[in-house]
């Protein structure tokens, strides 16, 4: 991801979450050096994953595809080439919060090897309130 890709990264994020990220929390992970990356297909720019690593640990902050690459293998591909990263940085494990109203990715996450760490009761703006949020962890083996 590039400062070029913020504008249509933002425009994605706003068809996929009722409360989206701004342009500048965008700009702030490309700025802080997080491994921000986009998906693109044909040219344009279909998806991205922001991570950052820091003291042995891995935290996926946003993996979002647009609504036309959804349910095609783009999350999964997404996914893994970030987990292929942290695996790379050493770390021990890749944390992240999700919705759990968010069944699609609870079962990407799933199939991914993610378990269950927790809840973050009240973590997420929702109408009418806040929506607590799972937390969820996989574990790299350590390779010889």
């Amino acid at each position: 991801m590039r400062q070029t890709d913020v504008t249509v990264v933002a425009t994605i994020e706003q068809g996929a979450y009722e409360f989206p990220w701004g342009p500048g929390i965008f700009r702030d992970c490309l700025l802080a050096g997080y491994t921000s990356l986009v998906l693109e297909h044909s040219g344009k720019v279909i998806g991205y994953g922001i991570m950052s690593v820091a003291a042995g640990e891995a935290h996926l902050l946003n993996l979002v595809l647009s609504e036309s690459a959804r349910r095609m293998g783009n999350g999964r591909l997404l996914l893994e080439h970030l987990m292929e990263l942290a695996r790379q940085a050493g770390v021990e494990g890749m944390y992240l919060e999700v919705r759990p109203s968010n069944l699609r990715a609870l079962a990407l996450y799933e199939r991914a090897g993610f378990e269950l760490l927790g809840r973050r009761r009240g973590y997420y703006r929702a109408r009418g309130g806040t929506e607590d949020a799972v937390v969820l962890v996989h574990r790299f083996r350590r390779r010889r």
